[in-house]
């Protein structure tokens, strides 16, 4: 699997998180919600450090991550992490890998 991170994503990653340098930012499955990929599950977003990896990207010095045991929520699916303009708030894409 892969992550991208959209341009106005990273620039909310900046404002609402206050992501700088060295900071690591996981995705992670959590319990409740639903996706297009699981019901009863939805994306989480956190500042954590990484520990077993499956997926990385690094982006202006921020390493976005999913751990090795959340890999099973995207389901052979690539992340892809935008902003949802009306709502001003991340939107996730899942598309098959």
């Amino acid at each position: 699997m892969k992550i991208f991170i959209s341009s106005d994503a990273l620039e909310w990653f900046h404002g609402e998180m206050e992501a700088t340098n060295g900071d690591t930012i996981r995705f992670y499955a959590r319990y409740g919600g639903s996706s297009p990929v699981h019901d009863a599950f939805s994306l989480g977003v956190t500042k954590d450090t990484p520990f077993e990896p499956s997926a990385t990207v690094q982006i202006e010095h921020i390493m976005f991550f999913v751990e090795e045991r959340d890999e099973w929520y995207f389901d052979g699916h690539d992340l892809y992490v935008e902003i949802d303009s009306k709502l001003n708030e991340l939107a996730y894409v899942y598309k098959k890998a």
